[in-house]
């Protein structure tokens, strides 16, 4: 008996067609104790994660534990669901397992709503990097509103953003240059398109931008004129966000504008593109 139901039986590949009742007390199968809760998670304070097989089926189910402290939970340990206060018809609807074999009280009504057809879940994810050398320079410099390039040394590749070796040679990129905030559009696209965590309302402009003196683009914003304007060649300036909101990222740059300068000649590019 597969807990939470699949359509078909990982094994036979039979299709499950019987719906089956199960305990909503427990066996913790192994665990892993949690002490720093993330946003979002379903407790937030000092929990366990579990994989629990609840009595009557044959798989578990990995859901949080709510034992107090890693030292009162065990492999082995019997634990009940505790219920969510307002029943949705999701995985949440299990607030979390508590410590215990005796069932929660639930009161006995008739189940006559449609059956979930679609499911919206949110999720996210933290991603902790360690900078190299070249990632850490580029940082630190945007931090104090400057560009910083890599190259091998004399009449190599400028690489913007610095990065650890050339990747057309694999020579480490040991000197650093730094860059004006000018550059030329090289190539670009007109977002039509709203999406979820868009910055700003379509159409508007993504280009691939050739910073004066670097010979790799990077993508960024082009605003400040009308998305059918844009060109190749176009030259453009960046414009920086207010000095105190400025971090460890390429977003202290708001967005590039058009300079208007003459537009830069397609041999002066079109090895960088």
């Amino acid at each position: 008996m597969l807990v939470p139901p699949a359509e078909f039986d990982p094994v036979t590949y039979e299709r499950l067609t019987e719906i089956v009742p199960v305990a909503s007390v427990g066996t913790v199968l192994s665990w892993t104790w949690q002490p720093s809760p993330l946003e979002g998670q379903p407790l937030q304070r000092p929990f366990a994660w579990a994989l629990v097989k609840l009595d009557g089926a044959d798989t578990p189910l990995l859901h949080a534990v709510d034992a107090g402290r890693s030292d009162a939970i065990e492999t082995g340990a019997r634990v009940h669901v505790h219920w969510a206060d307002e029943p949705v018809g999701s995985i949440t609807d299990i607030a979390y397992f508590e410590l215990g074999d005796s069932e929660e009280p639930v009161e006995d009504v008739a189940d006559d709503r449609d059956p979930v057809t679609l499911l919206v879940v949110p999720t996210s994810i933290e991603i902790q990097h360690t900078a190299s050398l070249p990632e850490s320079t580029f940082l630190r410099a945007l931090e104090e509103g400057k560009l910083v390039g890599a190259r091998t040394g004399e009449g190599g590749k400028v690489y913007f953003p610095a990065r650890e070796a050339d990747p057309a040679t694999g020579q480490q990129l040991t000197e650093f240059v730094e860059l004006p905030d000018k550059g030329t559009v090289t190539t670009f696209a007109i977002i039509n398109i709203p999406f979820a965590g868009q910055r700003i309302q379509p159409p508007y402009v993504a280009a691939y931008i050739l910073l004066d003196g670097a010979d790799i683009p990077f993508l960024h914003l082009v605003t400040e004129i009308d998305a059918t304007d844009v060109r190749m060649g176009m030259r453009v300036e960046a414009v920086w966000k207010p000095r105190e909101e400025w971090g460890l990222g390429i977003d202290n740059i708001d967005y590039f504008r058009p300079t208007g300068e003459p537009d830069a000649d397609y041999e002066t590019y079109k090895h960088h593109q």
